[in-house]
């Protein structure tokens, strides 16, 4: 019996290991698209653009794998308590990457529409922004492999600087429309993609709390969040 248990053990630790794997993999590609698609834009590169556009593919197909291995390890292994708990979570994750690639991809579209935003001193905080959110998904990803609450609430800390970043961009661009209505237009696209960016850090922060709950079966105490300038400018 105790062979049979020791057997059942390491199997789920395969499956597991299989089932990281897989979402770190995803992880990379979505740490790639952030950097690519912002790279995409600030050089006015479309064929990177493009790269990225049709590499969100392979990240939606990771995902359906993902969730063909959870379904399979809940069925096959019936796991209980803190396993069930990571098993979870990693279906949870992945959904959430998805999302980020589904960013990074409608950043990387951004680049056809923008126009003379090459001109547009604010551009220059975007890739301070693309550099603090992938380092977020990282950390959150990293913390998943290793199973570290500590890690993750380290990447939670994290999120008030990438809403610093936000309302600097916000602030910096409304100038500057003020100043140049002649670049409303693509002055309103940077927006959009200082915001998807924005959403992007949420996500990372989203990931670090449910490695936090999978490890610890405690929930991450509410943290605080920046006011959004776009937001406080809309209630006025």
């Amino acid at each position: 019996m105790a062979s049979n248990e020791t057997h059942t053990v390491k199997a789920f630790d395969a499956d597991i290991d299989q089932l990281r794997a897989v979402i770190a993999e995803m992880g990379g590609l979505a740490e790639a698209a952030i950097t690519d698609a912002i790279s995409a834009l600030t050089q006015r590169d479309s064929a990177k653009a493009t790269r990225v556009i049709n590499g969100d593919k392979a990240i939606d197909d990771l995902e359906l794998e993902v969730e063909r291995q959870v379904v399979k390890l809940i069925a096959l292994r019936a796991p209980m308590a803190d396993d069930l708990r990571e098993a979870i979570a990693a279906l949870k994750i992945a959904g959430v990457i998805e999302r980020i690639g589904d960013y990074a991809k409608t950043i990387a579209r951004r680049e056809q529409l923008l126009g003379d935003a090459a001109r547009i001193e604010p551009l220059s905080i975007l890739p301070a922004m693309a550099g603090v959110v992938s380092d977020m998904v990282s950390g959150a990803l990293d913390a998943f492999a290793a199973r570290d609450p500590e890690k993750a609430k380290d990447v939670c800390l994290r999120d008030p600087q990438v809403d610093d970043l936000y309302n600097s961009m916000f602030r910096a661009l409304l100038t500057h429309m003020m100043e140049n209505p002649h670049t409303i237009t693509a002055s309103t696209h940077l927006l959009f993609v200082a915001k998807g960016l924005e959403r992007i850090g949420d996500h990372a922060t989203n990931i670090a709390e449910m490695v936090y709950y999978a490890a610890t079966g405690e929930q991450l105490a509410e943290r605080p969040r920046g006011r959004d300038l776009a937001e406080a400018t809309t209630e006025k």
